[in-house]
C-alpha cells in the first residue's frame, strides 16, 4: 500500500497534507501588498517579555498550525518568500495568511523602498558614475 500511494500516509491512501485553498478558505485576494521581497515581522511579543512570558498578542491555541509557524518565524524579520520556503507552502497561500495576521494586527510589514515612485535621479546618476569608472 505504501509504494501504491508513494509512501504518503493518510486515509484511504491520501495524503495527510492539507490543500492549499483549504488554508486560506478559498481566498486567494489580500489587502496588503506583498511582494516576495516584502519584509515581514511579528508583534505578538513586547522585547521586553522574558523569553517564555505570554503576551496579550500571543500565538493563540485556536490558531491554524500554519499561522503558528508564520508568527514563530517572524520573530525575526523574514520575506514574504522566505516564509513561503521555510514552511513549504505556496506563495500565494503565504500572502493570504500574513494579510490576515497584518489586519489582526499581528505582523507588521515593512514595505520596499521605491515603490512612491520614479527614482531618484541623483541615486541612478551615481550608479552611472561609478559603472563608468569601472
Amino acid at each position: 500500500m505504501a509504494a501504491e500511494d508513494g509512501g504518503r500516509g493518510g486515509v484511504g491512501g491520501r495524503s495527510g497534507r492539507v490543500r492549499p485553498y483549504a488554508l486560506t478558505r478559498g481566498r486567494t485576494s489580500y489587502s496588503e501588498v506583498l511582494f516576495v521581497e516584502t519584509l515581514v515581522t511579528s508583534l505578538d511579543c513586547d522585547p521586553g517579555t522574558e523569553a517564555g512570558a505570554e503576551s496579550p498578542l500571543d500565538v493563540g491555541r485556536d490558531d491554524m498550525p500554519e499561522v503558528r509557524a508564520i508568527i514563530v518565524l517572524c520573530r525575526g524579520v523574514r520575506s514574504v518568500a522566505e516564509v513561503s520556503a521555510l514552511l513549504g507552502l505556496p506563495l500565494g497561500v503565504v500572502r493570504v495568511l500574513i494579510s490576515d495576521l497584518a489586519a489582526q494586527g499581528r505582523i507588521s510589514v515593512y514595505q520596499t523602498a521605491g515603490e512612491a515612485g520614479p527614482p531618484d535621479r541623483a541615486l541612478l546618476e551615481r550608479l552611472l558614475g561609478g559603472l563608468r569608472r569601472l
